[in-house]
């Protein structure tokens, strides 16, 4: 069945939450309406989100994660094979997160970003997720 969303109404209904940390729960942002589930996609679901501050940690282990920068800048945070690296995007940058490597964005100004996740995911809050182990 053809699924059509306005990205632009549903980021509207969206509050930017400011301050987000890697302790923010689901609960949290979907109850202050800077987070959304936008409709299923192959094995995961489509997410909207608004958020100045640390996201958590998390991993996909059974496939890619899709991320569109929508607006504003962030700092992807990813650790793979026991690299960590930092990439700074903005508004229009596409991206695919490789299954299994630990990612997490980081915003001072604020980010609106869409993702295509598969599930079932993995998070931590911890500080180094290569002390979680492969």
């Amino acid at each position: 069945m053809l699924a059509i969303t306005d990205l632009n109404a549903e980021f509207a209904k969206l509050t930017m939450s400011r301050g987000r940390t890697s302790q923010t729960t689901a609960a949290e942002r979907e109850e202050g309406r800077s987070f959304a589930r936008l409709m299923p996609y192959r094995d995961g679901t489509i997410f909207i989100t608004k958020f100045a501050g640390a996201g958590h940690w998390e991993r996909h282990p059974k496939g890619d994660e899709i991320v569109q920068i929508i607006d504003g800048t962030t700092t992807l945070h990813v650790v793979s094979d026991g690299r960590s690296e930092a990439f700074n995007l903005s508004a229009g940058a596409f991206l695919i997160i490789p299954q299994g490597a630990w990612h997490r964005f980081e915003s001072a100004d604020g980010v609106s970003l869409m993702t295509a996740t598969p599930q079932p995911s993995d998070f931590s809050s911890v500080d180094d997720p290569r002390l979680l182990g492969p």
